[in-house]
C-alpha cells in the first residue's frame, strides 16, 4: 500500500536564498543599525571590516582582510567566479536624524547608505552559504566588501590591484536610491552614471588698481571668461553624446573691490557618461583654458585629477540582474531609471569585466523623497532584505 503523503518538494537555491533571509531579516536590520551608529570614514573601516569578516567565517565563507580595511570572501568551488560588490565608508556629514540609531562619530554619519549596501551584501552572503550548504551553488561566488568609494579614484583601484576580479565573469552592485519605492529596482542598460574629475585653474598675472585696468592683466576679468567661457566650449569639443558638463564649487580672487588681483582660482568637476570622451577630456580641457586666458597675457597653472569611469551596465548582466529582480520581487518591481552625472567607482570593475549597477529604492512609498550625502537622509529598512535577496539572485542567475 503506498502513501498517500505527497514527496517533500526538492529544494531549489532560490527558494533556500528567500527562506534565508526571511529568517535573518531582524538580524540584518540590527546589523545595519549598528553599522549606522559606528560610522567610519574612507580608508577606516577597520570596525566595519571585523564585523562582516567574523559574520561571513562562522558560516564557512573564505575570508581575506585588505591591508588596510575592507575584505574579500570567496565560496563554492570551480574555474568561473561571479562577484557580488558593497561599498563600506561613511561620510564627513553631521547626522542630522534622531533615530536611536543615530551617529555616535560627530561629523561623520551614512549619509549615502553604505550601510545598507555592507548589510545587504552580507545577508547575500549568508542566504548563498546556505544555497553552498544544500549543495546547490554551482561555481564559485565573490563578495568584494570594498573600502573608501567616497574618495577619488577610489577604492575598487585597491581590490583590483590585489587581484579581487582575477577569473570573475560578471560582478553586480546595488546603490541606495531615495527616489525609488521600496520594493522596486531601477535598471539601466548602457551608462549609469558619470565620470567625475576633479580640476583646479590657478590664473597669475599683474594686478592693479579698478580704475587702470589697462595697466594690468585684469586677472579677475579672465577667471569669470574660465567660468563661463569653458563649459560652453567643452561641449563643442568633445561629443554631445557624451554629455559633458563644467560645474565650479568653488572661486577664490581679490580681497577688495578697488583692487584687481594678482592670483585667482577655480575649483570645480568634470563630469560626462562616455569613456571614449573621458579619455580625451584632461587634454581638451587643458587647451581650451590656455586658448580662453591667452588674450589677457595671464599664466596659467591646471591641475587636473582623474576621479572614476562612468558605469556602463553590460547587455547580458543588466538582463540577469533583471531577470534576478523579478525573480525575487515580482516583475512590477522592474522600473526604469535615469542616468545620472554623479561619480560612482564601481566603473572601475565594469572597466574590467561585464556586469551592472542597479538602483535599490529605499523611499516609503508616500513618503518623503531624501537626497544623498544629506545628514537628514532615512531609509526604508525593507530595503536592506530585498537587497540581499537581488544579490544573491543575481549571483545563481550567471552562476554556470
Amino acid at each position: 500500500m503506498t502513501s498517500s503523503v505527497p514527496a517533500p518538494r526538492p529544494l531549489d537555491a532560490h527558494t533556500v536564498v528567500m527562506h534565508t533571509v526571511d529568517t535573518l531579516e531582524s538580524e540584518l536590520v540590527d546589523f545595519r543599525r549598528d553599522l549606522h551608529v559606528h560610522p567610519e570614514l574612507s580608508w577606516r573601516e577597520t570596525r566595519t571590516s571585523t564585523r562582516v569578516a567574523e559574520r561571513l567565517e562562522a558560516v564557512g565563507w573564505l575570508v581575506r582582510r585588505l591591508p588596510r580595511s575592507g575584505l574579500v570572501a570567496e565560496i563554492g568551488r570551480g574555474t568561473e567566479v561571479v562577484a557580488l560588490r558593497g561599498d563600506m565608508d561613511a561620510l564627513p556629514v553631521p547626522d542630522l536624524t534622531t533615530d536611536p540609531w543615530t551617529s555616535s562619530v560627530p561629523g561623520v554619519s551614512h549619509a549615502c547608505g553604505h550601510d545598507v549596501h555592507t548589510t545587504a551584501l552580507l545577508g547575500a552572503g549568508l542566504a548563498l552559504a546556505a544555497v553552498h550548504d544544500a549543495d546547490l551553488l554551482s561555481g564559485r561566488v565573490r563578495l568584494l566588501f570594498q573600502p573608501a568609494e567616497e574618495v577619488m579614484p577610489g577604492g575598487a583601484l585597491e581590490l583590483l590591484a590585489l587581484g579581487a576580479l582575477d577569473d570573475v565573469r560578471h560582478v553586480f552592485g546595488l546603490h541606495c536610491d531615495p527616489s525609488i519605492d521600496v520594493g522596486q529596482v531601477g535598471l539601466r542598460e548602457g551608462p549609469l552614471t558619470g565620470a567625475a574629475d576633479l580640476l583646479r585653474v590657478t590664473l597669475l598675472g599683474r594686478g592693479g588698481h579698478t580704475s587702470r585696468p589697462h595697466l594690468t592683466q585684469d586677472l579677475t576679468f579672465a577667471l569669470g571668461k574660465v567660468i563661463t567661457e569653458l563649459p560652453t566650449v567643452l561641449s563643442r569639443r568633445l561629443d554631445p553624446r557624451a554629455g559633458a558638463s563644467v560645474v565650479w564649487g568653488k572661486v577664490e580672487a581679490g580681497s577688495a573691490p578697488n583692487v584687481i588681483p594678482a592670483t585667482g582660482h577655480l575649483v570645480g568637476t568634470v563630469r560626462m557618461l562616455d569613456a571614449v570622451a573621458w579619455a580625451d577630456a584632461e587634454h581638451v580641457v587643458s587647451e581650451i583654458v590656455h586658448q580662453i586666458v591667452q588674450p589677457y597675457g595671464v599664466q596659467v597653472e591646471i591641475g587636473y585629477q582623474r576621479g572614476v569611469p562612468p558605469v556602463v551596465n553590460e547587455q547580458v548582466s543588466t538582463h540577469a540582474l533583471a531577470r534576478a529582480v523579478e525573480t525575487t520581487l515580482g516583475q512590477e518591481a522592474h522600473v526604469p531609471t535615469s542616468q545620472s552625472l554623479g561619480g560612482e567607482d564601481f566603473g572601475w570593475f565594469l572597466d574590467r569585466v561585464p556586469g551592472a549597477m542597479g538602483r535599490l529604492g529605499t523611499r516609503t512609498p508616500g513618503g518623503e523623497t531624501y537626497d544623498l550625502h544629506q545628514g537628514d537622509l532615512r531609509v526604508d529598512e525593507r530595503a536592506v532584505a530585498i537587497g540581499a535577496r537581488v544579490l544573491a539572485q543575481a549571483a545563481l542567475e550567471v552562476s554556470p
